[in-house]
């Protein structure tokens, strides 16, 4: 039942579901947490449901904790901590499944969801989803909550990349198995009424993908934090010193064409690459490491506090984003945010993220990046020019205030919307 709060354009009662919250887990848990402490800000009552690993919330923001089976947790990989567990029926589906190479968690915690919100109908004036899609979710507009979700980028993407770099055909299948999810995800996109997403390529691609019209989107860019990434310019840029952020070591990062780039560069001239995150240690990047012998070239920092993000970036020449696609483009808008000049893919919504203030070369295109990095390094005005440029747009238009006075105004669509259908 929709609030009369809510109806005089008021005082929202914001409700954010997130099935895996950790912003050390992925950019999900950084979604939720910028969000949620955004509309916090402009005086909306906000809670957030999530299951483990939970997000860091602001004060003022409530946590609601859907336990599951937490399978993926480093700690116990694929082990159910207790037996009684079990006798869950909900629980039982998420360990079968994880048992047979699935991926489970969006599927259970969408049931938890709604479970969780029958008994609470006049609890919330609107419930927004962050990329889980479950089946669960279909029953709440039933319940009386106007219901939405944010998309970032289809996942399809994610999976195709996977299989062309898969080798073998049991490899392939685990990819398949893996990503069974995505018809699920697929057909409860399409019954739902409104659509987020971070940029006119995910609109595109996620209504192409999943079959969906693009009438439903609203296009919301990512806020960046400006708290965390913001210029240091007292501190002294190393030269030759290059910054890139790789949290998940993916094919679709593209990290192998920024290491060719920095391999092919250094015959030529010093120079030394930074990858804030860490590699896995029989994976690609290690192999081809130690094949292009680039071990004292490239250093890994593994995983830091942001509050240290400032300083790596205040200290570097210039930040790359060898990204094959992005739904959005988070770490270019963060480098930006730190005045650094920025050289990025044309993959997925980097150019709308960069725009005409950093340099745009094409994805998987190891001799093009290598070209921008020299071009760059050769001229200190030009990087001069490019970081304030980039500055001023991400204060111009890619704030999370930005963001969430979007995203309000979605919020109030979806609840007309409900509201002349009840």
């Amino acid at each position: 039942m929709v609030s009369e709060n809510a109806k005089r354009n008021g005082r929202l009662k914001i409700c954010l579901l997130t099935y895996r919250g950790n912003p050390t887990c992925g950019g999900q848990g950084v979604y939720i947490n910028y969000l949620s402490r955004a509309l916090r800000d402009l005086d909306h009552d906000v809670d957030v449901i999530s299951g483990p690993p939970y997000p860091v919330l602001a004060e003022g923001v409530k946590l609601h904790r859907l336990p599951g089976l937490d399978l993926y947790n480093p700690d116990h990989l694929f082990e159910v901590q207790r037996f009684r567990d079990l006798l869950s029926p909900l629980n039982q589906i998420e360990y079968l499944s994880m048992c047979a190479g699935g991926f489970p968690e969006p599927f259970t915690f969408g049931w938890r969801v709604y479970n969780f919100l029958r008994s609470r109908r006049r609890d919330y004036d609107t419930i927004h989803d962050n990329q889980c899609l479950a089946y669960g979710l279909l029953g709440l507009p039933r319940l009386g909550f106007p219901t939405l979700a944010t998309i970032h980028h289809p996942i399809t993407v994610d999976r195709d990349v996977e299989l062309m770099s898969s080798q073998g055909i049991l490899k392939k299948i685990k990819v398949h198995r893996w990503y069974s999810f995505i018809r699920m995800q697929k057909r409860v996109t399409r019954r739902l009424a409104r659509i987020i997403t971070v940029s006119e390529c995910s609109k595109r691609d996620i209504s192409r993908d999943f079959q969906v019209s693009a009438q439903k989107f609203r296009v919301v860019p990512n806020g960046i934090n400006t708290d965390y990434f913001y210029p240091l310019p007292h501190v002294e840029r190393h030269p030759h010193h290059l910054l890139t952020t790789n949290s998940a070591d993916t094919p679709l990062k593209g990290l192998r064409y920024l290491l060719e780039a920095v391999r092919d560069i250094r015959k030529r001239r010093p120079i030394h690459l930074t990858v804030v995150g860490l590699p896995k240690q029989d994976g690609t990047i290690v192999r081809l490491l130690d094949e292009w012998r680039l071990q004292e070239s490239v250093h890994f920092t593994g995983r830091i506090a942001y509050e240290e993000f400032a300083r790596y970036y205040a200290e570097c020449t210039l930040a790359v984003i060898p990204s094959l696609y992005e739904g959005f483009g988070m770490p270019a808008g963060e480098a930006m945010a730190c005045g650094v000049p920025v050289i990025s893919t044309t993959g997925g919504a980097l150019p709308e993220v960069v725009g005409d203030a950093g340099i745009l070369v094409p994805p998987a295109d190891s001799d093009a990046m290598r070209t921008a990095i020299e071009d760059l390094l050769d001229n200190p005005e030009k990087r001069e020019f490019l970081g304030r440029a980039g500055l001023r747009r991400v204060m111009s238009s890619l704030t999370w205030e930005h963001a969430a006075r979007r995203t309000v105004e979605v919020y109030r669509e979806a609840i007309d919307a409900h509201r002349r259908f009840q």
